[in-house]
Order: structure tokens, then sequence, then C-alpha cells
């Protein structure tokens, strides 16, 4: 029966976790289902309660089941006999690694089975050094430092590779060499190879040895592939060692292969990501490789059995799926590109990257071609400065979080800058992407990209209509995407730096708060929670309708009226102080009257009582009431005489927008009327022959003339009412009798 273990609520995870283990040691012992629980409540409780953020889930299915259960396996396995094991598990290295090289085309290969993608090329590295440097094994470290070798790497490759390598192989970080890509001609993603070839050359005559090139099968942020054919003739020529790696090597397995990919299956190894591309939890890496030498490639092998059997969940995965699985699998990624990427280039990259910007037509596109991103800026004058990189990371988050089962991110390339990516190699089978999903996509592009045109359009506006306001500031912020950022300034009356700060950070957060109750279209925040100007209201999107000039002048009556009673407020307390300490001087002045007036016997308590019994003194109610509006004092003589209180001096009016008019029903703020003039011209058309036709059935006495309009007519109908209505009263009036109600309320309707 199982058991409920409910364990008190901690404010982390870490700290639920180290609780859980100390009350799991100090008991005497738990059975498998109370253990079970408690793992299942670790993973499920409280770091649900923590984050509300929804994350990509992997699409697990019975493939992903089967490698996760391969783990599990290999555990179990492990517990044979020796000569039963080793006999197993060189039966499922052998198979495993001879179905990979027959799937991807990479005849008389071997195989390593590692956990981190780098730790492959970390393991060729050294058997390149080996290879290269005969009295390594003897001399160590004093044989580099005699000839020190040289490691070529692309610079769109992936970032932190070299020094990685240069770490875990105890070399400085001169024996890196990053190798520019093209600049005039052919992909800004591709590796330069006669640069290659004139670096090379140059390290050659230094008495460098070129050891190793690590080239692209698809770069990991456009998904570009290098030469591949000109680059292993270059190795071959200086005698180099060429290794491959990159999400494009996946379409090895296809029927069909571009010839730029194909030639990677000449190289000396290669590194293969089968998990992501293949939708599979917990599999290892693949780096396949080529050696004549097998004592010089002990670092790739190991004699422990259970080193072995790391390729165990990709042996049963693949047993699972097959040869036309896994063909199906990356065969439905590339038909997924296709739907969006409709150019074919001579790279034939699936992966697309694109970005939004603006055309001299004023069109705002997304501009789908992973040859080469279109550079993001209009073509004339200042308005290079718009940030078209920040909408298209905009754009990028928006499609990401409407359709997240695409897999699309936001990547930044060194020459492009922030662009959205969408390679579905290495997120489709883990997402499950469909072609539905795509389409949710293309049809979500459709309907962001009017509003990025709008946005880019009315900023320019926008800046100048807040320069020529007066109580605002123009805030340039190029990371933000939306229509922009705007300050009301606080016209300060010599105070200080310090206090000055607080208002304005005062009156700016009260006009946020303004403006987020407006019944509008637009969102109106602080600003990024990182990296954003302080005491500023950011604007966001907009549409083509905005009224741009009703929303500069809505912020700046609002921060107007802030202001007023903001300084209102603030002068409250003084004026009260002085009005208290005047009142009190008036007060004691009129005591002083009072006794002069009543005398002196009237103040001695007997004789006192004793006159005023015989000869009442009437003395007038006097006091003081203090007008805030006005910030004086008034007598309160004419309230007890009049014996009602006055209504003081009239508040001054409410500063309001000189553009506010009056909307239609359900018309929001902000919005400009969309009605062309042909439509509206064709809307009059048909209501005027309509009032056309109503007056045709209309008596004749009550048709106007031909001149007359519409609005003539009825202002006529209007001063014939109010002569009827003039004449009834007079007649009501020169009549001596009673009048008649009956007539009255006659006349009364038909006025």
């Amino acid at each position: 029966m199982k058991k409920n273990i409910k364990h008190p609520k901690t404010p982390t995870f870490s700290a639920q976790l180290s609780l859980e283990i100390k009350q799991l040691l100090c008991r005497s012992g738990q059975d498998m289902v109370s253990i079970l629980q408690l793992v299942q409540n670790l993973m499920h409780g409280e770091e649900e309660e923590e984050t509300s953020q929804s994350y990509r889930l992997q699409n697990v299915g019975e493939q992903g089941h089967m490698a996760l259960l391969g783990h599990s396996l290999a555990a179990y396995i492990s517990v044979l006999d020796r000569e039963r094991l080793r006999k197993l598990t060189t039966r499922i290295l052998s198979d495993t690694t001879l179905w990979l090289c027959r799937l991807f085309r990479y005849e008389n290969g071997s195989a390593y089975y590692h956990e981190d993608d780098r730790e492959g090329l970390l393991k060729i590295c050294r058997l390149v050094i080996h290879t290269r440097y005969e009295d390594y094994t003897i001399e160590g470290f004093n044989v580099l430092y005699t000839k020190q070798p040289v490691i070529y790497i692309s610079s769109a490759a992936r970032t932190g590779l070299g020094q990685a390598l240069c770490n875990q192989l105890g070399l400085p970080l001169s024996c890196v060499c990053r190798v520019p890509c093209n600049t005039m001609f052919g992909s800004q993603h591709q590796m330069d190879v006669a640069l290659l070839d004139r670096l090379i050359k140059e390290d050659v005559e230094s008495g460098k040895l070129p050891l190793l090139l690590v080239a692209n099968a698809g770069t990991p942020g456009a998904g570009h592939t290098d030469k591949l054919g000109r680059l292993k003739e270059l190795c071959e020529q200086y005698k180099m060692w060429l290794h491959v790696e990159g999400v494009n090597l996946a379409t090895l397995a296809l029927g069909y292969v571009s010839s730029s990919v194909l030639a990677a299956t000449k190289c000396d190894s290669m590194t293969l990501t089968l998990g992501s591309w293949l939708g599979l939890p917990a599999v290892p890496t693949v780096t396949l490789y080529r050696h004549e030498d097998p004592s010089l490639v002990s670092g790739l092998t190991s004699s422990q059995p259970v080193e072995k059997l790391r390729a165990l969940p990709l042996w049963l995965s693949l047993q699972y799926l097959g040869h036309d699985g896994i063909v199906e699998r990356i065969k439905h990624a590339s038909q997924l590109v296709r739907i969006i990427h409709s150019v074919e280039d001579e790279l034939s990259s699936p992966v697309v990257v694109f970005k939004f910007f603006q055309e001299y037509s004023n069109r705002g596109i997304a501009d789908c071609e992973s040859k080469q991103c279109t550079c993001c800026a209009l073509s004339c004058g200042r308005a290079r400065r718009i940030p078209n990189c920040a909408l298209s990371l905009q754009l990028g988050e928006q499609l990401a979080q409407l359709v997240p089962a695409s897999g699309v991110d936001v990547v930044e390339l060194e020459d492009e800058g922030t662009c959205v990516r969408f390679s579905p190699l290495m997120t489709s089978a883990v997402l499950g992407t469909e072609i539905q999903d795509i389409d949710q996509l293309v049809d979500c592009l459709k309907m962001k990209i009017p509003v990025l045109t709008s946005t880019l359009q009315l900023r320019e506006e926008f800046e100048q209509e807040v320069r020529r306001t007066v109580g605002l500031l123009y805030i340039e912020d190029l990371g933000w995407p939306g229509l922009g950022v705007v300050r009301y300034n606080y016209h300060s009356d010599g105070k200080n730096d310090d206090k000055q700060e607080k208002e304005l950070e005062k009156i700016n957060t009260e006009l946020l708060k303004k403006l987020n109750e407006l019944e509008s279209d637009l969102t109106f925040s602080l600003g990024p929670e990182f990296g954003g100007q302080k005491n500023c209201v950011y604007i966001g999107m907009v549409t083509e309708d905005l009224d741009v000039s009703e929303l500069v002048e809505t912020i700046a009556a609002t921060g107007r009226e802030i202001e007023e009673n903001s300084r209102l407020l603030e002068n409250m307390t003084e004026v009260v102080r002085k009005g208290i300490q005047e009142a009190q001087l008036q007060l004691q002045k009129a005591n002083e009257e009072r006794l002069l007036e009543e005398g002196l016997l009237r103040q001695i308590p007997v004789v006192g009582s004793v006159l005023n019994w015989f000869s009442p003194f009437q003395a007038s109610a006097k006091g003081r009431t203090f007008n805030l509006t006005a910030g004086s004092l008034e007598s309160t003589e004419s309230t007890y005489v009049s014996k009602a209180q006055g209504t003081g001096t009239t508040p001054p009016p409410t500063p309001t927008s000189s553009l506010a008019k009056q909307r239609l029903p359900g018309q929001k703020a902000f919005k400009r009327s969309l009605r062309s003039s042909d439509g509206f011209s064709e809307t009059s058309s048909i209501s005027h022959c309509d009032d056309l036709e109503k007056m045709d059935q209309r008596p004749p006495a009550l048709c106007p003339g031909p001149e007359q309009g519409p609005l003539e007519m009825e202002k006529a109908e209007e001063q014939k009412e109010v002569a009827q209505a003039q004449t009834d009263t007079e007649d009501i009036h020169s009549d001596k009798s009673p009048p008649d109600c009956t007539k009255v309320e006659d006349q009364a309707s038909q006025r």
C-alpha cells in the first residue's frame, strides 16, 4: 500500500532537496514505494510553484522511452560475468557503429560515444597530437614547445570552442587561430579558404605546425556549410586533420544530398548529435573517425566493458526506429523548411534565418533567406538609427510564445545582428513539430509584420511631436522595439537634485498609471527590467490608425494635471500652517476688542453676572473660516446672517487635451478614423440618395427648395418652432380667461 508522505514546504528547491536527504538518512530505512514517492515529490513539488513560465517540453514517445530504458538495462547488464559482458558489449558497439557508418555514408569508420558534444573533438585533438609528434609520449610538452601546434577554427564556430580545447589540452590560447569568413564573395558565414591558405603558410614559415582544422557543415548561427571539398584538399597539402560538425550532417541520411554536404564523407572525423535530430533523450553524441594505426586510438577506446555500454540506449533506439524511421524523421524536418524557405540556393541549408527590415516602398517584410541576411536599416538619412534589430528581437520572442511547437529562437549574428532562426532538424523531433504548426507560424508572421511596419513608420512622427511639445522630453533608446520613450519634464523651482529626482519619479509613475487606465490598445510600461531608462514611459507596438498628435497631447496634458495637483498638495501644508497662525492672531485681536467693548465690570464674576442680568450685552457672533482653494481667511459673519455657507472661489479647471474629441461607441482612445475619402464619398452618396427618396415622398409644403440643403431645412424648422412657441406664449398671457389645459398640451405635443 502506498504511503503519502507530506513534507514541509521550503523556499527553494535546493533547500527542499537537502531537507529530504537529511530526513531520509536519519530514518532506519524506507521501502521502494516511499522512495519513488519521494523522488516524485522532488520532481513535481516545489519547482512548479516557484516558476510560472512555460518551458518547451520534449516530445517523449515510445522511441524516447526505449532510449531511457537503455540506461537501466546498461546498469543491469553490468552485473553479468566478465566474459558474457565482453561479448555482449562488443556486439552492441560493433552493430551500432556499423549502422551509423552506413546511414551517414562514412565508410570504414570507427565510433566514439561520449556525453559532452565537445569531448569527441577533444579526443581527436589528442589523437592528432600523438600522430604528428612522434616523441610526445616520451618528452611530453617539451615537443610542443619546440614546434607549437596550431588548431584552425572558423569565426562562425561555436562560442568558446577554441578556449575549451586549449584548457583541456593544456595549450596556450595562441595555439588557436580563428579564420575569418568571406567578406567579398560567397556567404558571409563560410570560411575564407584563400585567407586560410595564407595563414597556414605564415604559420609554417614561423616554425609552427598546422595540426587540425575544424570546419562546419551548418554553422551554429545561420546553418551555412563551408567549402569542404577545397578545405579537404588544403588539409591534404599541409597534412592536417579535417574535422567537421554541424546540423547539416543529418541530411547525409537522405536519398539526395547536396554536393557541399556530401564532401563531409571524405573528412577525417565528424561529430553527430543524434539526440536532437531524432528526438531521442539521453542518448550519447557520436564521433566517427578514420585512423590507420590502432595503437594510437587507445584514447578513443576503453578496455572497460561498462564504458562500451554507452552505446546501448542508441542501439535500442536504432532498433526501434529502423532505417526507414530515421530517414523519415530527417526528411520531415527538411520538408518543414521548404514551407518557409521557398527560394532554393546553392547552400541547400536546412536552417532558415530571417529578420524584419524596411523596404524603399515602406512595406515591412520578413526576409526568409538563409543565403545572406539583410542589413537592418532604412536607406535614407537619419532613419538608419531606427532599431530594426530590436523589432526582430520582439518578433522572435512573440513567435516563440505564440507558436511554441515551431521551435523558433533568436540568434545574434556578427554582421546581421539580431535574427530569428528556424532550425527544424534541431527542434522538430524534440517538440513534435507538424506542418500545421508551420502554417500557424506563417499566419502569425503575416499578422505581426503590419504592426512592426506601422511602429517603425510612426516612430519619427512621434519623436517630432514630443520634441515640439512643451513639458515632454524624448528619450532615445535604440533597444526598445515599441513606438518610443517619453518623459514628462518637471519644472524645478530651485530645488536640489535629489528632491527634483523624487518629484520626477512621482509624476512619471502617476502618469504611467493614468495612461494605463485609459481605454486604448496601447501598452505603457516602465521599460525593460535591466538597462532601461529611469522615470520614463515606454510605449509599445502600435497600429497604423494611431493618432500620434492626440497621444502626445494627452500625455502632456495628463502630466501637467499631475504636476499641478502635486504642487497643490505640496503647498497645502505651508498654506494651512500660515492660515492657522493668522487665524490665531485675528481671534486674539477679536478677544481684545470684545473686552474693550464689554467693559471691565462685565469681566468680574459676580458683578458681571448681575450686570448682564440687568443689561444684557448683544454681541454679534464672529468667527473665521479658511478657504483652501483661495488660501485665505474669511469672516463667518455672512454665514450667520444668511444661515448658509458660501461656496467660495471656484477651483481652476482641470487641464485637458485640446485634441480630445468625441469618440464613437466602442472606439478606443488614440484611434484615427480609417475611412478614406473614397469610402466616405460612397457612404455620403448612398445616404444622400436615401434622403432624396424620403424627400420625394413628403408633402409639397414640407419639401425644401432646390438650393436648400438638409442642414438649412432643419434650422428653418427650428426657427419656425421657436416663433410658434413665442406666439403661443403671448396668446396665453394676453387672454384674461383661464387657459385651456387641453389646448396647451396639444401645442406642447406638436412642438
